[in-house]
């Protein structure tokens, strides 16, 4: 015979909390299919009957997710790529900051800038545009997916992101690339995508220079994670063993994001 629990009397606030704290496509898909506590506790195998109980439990969920994502991301295996014919224009915009406006993008004196190298490299020196722009350059036109629910194709060229980490001598045994962005953006890799053929360190966007809105003067493109993982106005990159996460997954946003 089995026993009637009496639900929590805060259950519905935790989980309006819960579906808060996860992302968006994992939000839609909570609401979806009207996810219980009986759900919960079916998953987690144990009483779900707290806030902090929520927040461990999404953390698990998540920390799952990610390690999944990692086990199943193939090096070789590319992002679709698309004809001309086919790139959005005009294409979004959209930033972590508010009001979501491109007037609020960085403006950024080419002359001035520097990207600040840190970490498990060789070579901590400095890089300027004119010495980041010398390197080879290779041109995608990949789809990015944004977390909130739309898509872009976009033409983007820059330097293969493998080439540059041979360039200064990181230690591609680190397990993480962390990106400090001139908007005071966060967010951080794994070392696997980071050598991924078509992560790139964007210079240009659909034949021209990166506009401002879209990160100049550098960006990271990596058409195999979702959007917030392609940070913008890079400013320093750090090679380590640490995890450092990120603005978003500060908010309970899965770390990998793979696609």
């Amino acid at each position: 015979m089995s026993i009637r629990k009496i639900p929590h009397p805060d259950s519905g606030l935790i989980l309006r909390d819960a579906a808060r704290r996860v992302d968006l496509s994992s939000r839609r898909s909570f609401l979806r299919h009207a996810l219980g506590l009986g759900a919960l506790t079916m998953l987690t195998g144990c009483d779900v009957v707290d806030g902090q109980s929520a927040e461990q439990m999404l953390s698990k969920v998540s920390d799952f997710n990610d390690r999944v994502q990692a086990w199943l991301l193939n090096p070789q295996r590319l992002a679709p790529e698309y004809p001309e014919s086919m790139i959005t224009r005009p294409f979004p915009f959209n930033s972590f900051y508010t009001p979501n406006s491109a007037d609020k993008a960085p403006r950024i004196d080419p002359a001035d800038w520097l990207l600040n190298v840190t970490g498990k490299v060789e070579n901590t020196q400095d890089w300027t545009l004119e010495r980041l722009s010398s390197l080879p350059q290779f041109t995608q036109i990949t789809r990015h997916v944004c977390i909130e629910g739309w898509s872009a194709i976009g033409k983007f060229t820059g330097i293969r992101f493998s080439d540059f980490l041979r360039a200064v001598g990181a230690d591609l045994n680190a397990k993480y690339v962390t990106f400090r962005c001139d908007d005071h953006y966060v967010t951080s890799i794994d070392m696997a995508s980071a050598l991924h053929p078509q992560t790139q360190l964007t210079l240009g966007f659909d034949g021209g220079v990166l506009p401002r809105e879209h990160g100049f003067p550098l960006k990271l493109r990596i058409p195999t994670k979702l959007g917030f993982k392609n940070p913008k106005h890079i400013g320093e990159i750090e090679i380590g063993d640490e995890f450092t996460g990120g603005f978003w997954e500060t908010y309970g946003y899965n770390w990998f994001s793979g696609l």
